[in-house]
């Protein structure tokens, strides 16, 4: 663990307890930095979030704007949470700003958890340093958010809503996108990702509440692939594209909601031209061919991937991929999968059933299920499946049973232990 998330640990609540007085309440004795930011893009949803902001962000930094950005969960350093003006916050930056949260804390007798200090820890470092824009990934759900404690942002954006965070958000997926749809606030623009039915619906209600207009994928602007590029058409503009430079048929989708995004922003055609090849997010299907991961499968002459989706929806993207993938260039397909214990487990390997993939289950530090439990749940969705004690084990395993490509999934934390384990791989 880093120093910055011991430091975290060691001093904050790490319990998850949706409310938003006690941001409220820190914000204020901090002199409320969330509503000293530049202007803001708020971006909620399941999954595709991360990657919609990278695309953004990059578009952004392409037409020239100095950007701010704030994601969670991290991978291997806390830092890469806070982006200030294009670059990671420093250390003794992110110290300074968190002495400052202890110390209001302790002055007003207040109490936070680790994602309530470090939003606001967050709001106030890009408060006080200059951009054009700050872009806002929530944590969890929407209304309840420590982020929400934002009222006017300059658009908010809704990446596809699905089932995740059940013993917070619940399991009725109307349920979960009304949360979702906490972001859109009274006059801002909402651009909205195609979603299912009911989602959908719910979204449109709670715009219908605040009146913030929508722009819906699907009905407003749509985007696909096209002679290895991608096209993106909405009511008045038809642009040819380069794909995006992540990996993944559904990232397609995402770049059509960056690009509606980055139009919402006046952005220019050539900046998003440049911004979708010049996107980087890591542990989203990333080719890993450095440090001894990449090493190892280098030198048997195999595809190593990465993937931290972790519900049945991330699932069924990373089926698709490897199909593809499969299907131009046939190998035998390894599955390395470790998840969190209170994920949907079975639902995940029920979209892999029909790879073909042999799966080693392993564990990771934290609340990961255990191998041998994972295991069976991947055999009773029909795949072959053997826990293993460790990444390292599971591929040195994968590949002297001759696999040929393998992909590392399941977990952003599981991501983070294979992407720390080289300087090389570490996310800049």
């Amino acid at each position: 663990m880093d120093p910055i998330s011991e430091r975290l640990r060691a001093r904050h609540p790490q319990r998850i307890d949706l409310s938003l007085d006690r941001m409220k309440a820190l914000c204020a004795a901090l002199g409320d930095p969330q509503h000293r930011l530049p202007p803001v893009v708020h971006v909620a949803g399941t999954n595709g979030k991360g990657s919609t902001v990278a695309m953004i962000r990059a578009i952004a930094e392409a037409a020239g704007l100095r950007v701010h950005a704030y994601t969670s969960p991290h991978l291997v350093r806390f830092n890469e949470r806070i982006r200030l003006a294009g670059r990671l916050i420093e250390d003794d930056a992110l110290n300074a700003v968190l002495d400052r949260i202890e110390a209001a804390m302790a002055e007003t007798g207040s109490e936070a958890t680790v994602f309530e200090s470090t939003t606001a820890a967050a709001f106030l470092a890009m408060a006080e340093t200059p951009a054009d824009l700050a872009i806002i990934e929530v944590g969890l759900g929407g209304v309840l958010d420590a982020t929400n404690v934002i009222e006017r942002p300059l658009l908010s954006v809704i990446a596809p809503v699905d089932y995740d965070h059940a013993e917070f958000l619940g399991t009725d997926l109307a349920g979960i996108a009304a949360e979702k749809a906490g972001v859109l606030k009274a006059g801002a623009p909402g651009v909205i990702a195609r979603q299912q039915e009911a989602a959908m619906a719910a979204i449109e209600r709670a715009a219908q509440a605040v009146h913030a207009p929508l722009t819906v994928m699907g009905v407003d602007f749509d985007a696909w692939a096209e002679r290895g590029g991608m096209v993106f058409q909405n009511q008045e503009r038809f642009l040819d594209l380069p794909a995006p430079g992540l990996a993944g048929a559904h990232q397609i989708d995402n770049a059509g909601v960056a690009v509606a995004a980055a139009l919402e922003l006046d952005l220019p055609e050539a900046a998003i031209a440049q911004g979708l090849k010049a996107v980087r997010w890591p542990a989203r299907l990333q080719r890993i061919s450095a440090g001894p991961y990449g090493e190892a499968a280098k030198a048997a002459e195999a595809e190593l991937w990465l993937d931290g989706g972790h519900n049945p929806h991330a699932g069924r993207a990373l089926a698709v991929f490897l199909a593809e993938r499969q299907t131009r260039a046939p190998r035998p397909l390894a599955l390395i999968c470790g998840m969190l214990a209170n994920k949907d487990a079975g639902g995940f390997f029920a979209a892999l059933k029909d790879s073909q993939a042999t799966v080693f289950t392993v564990g990771f530090e934290g609340a990961a299920a255990e191998p041998a439990a994972l295991a069976a749940v991947a055999r009773g969705h029909g795949l072959a499946a053997t826990p293993a004690g460790s990444v390292g084990e599971a591929l040195d395993l994968a590949l002297r049973l001759g696999a040929g490509r393998v992909a590392i999934c399941g977990s952003l934390y599981l991501a983070g232990e294979v992407l720390a384990a080289s300087r090389e791989t570490w996310p800049e």
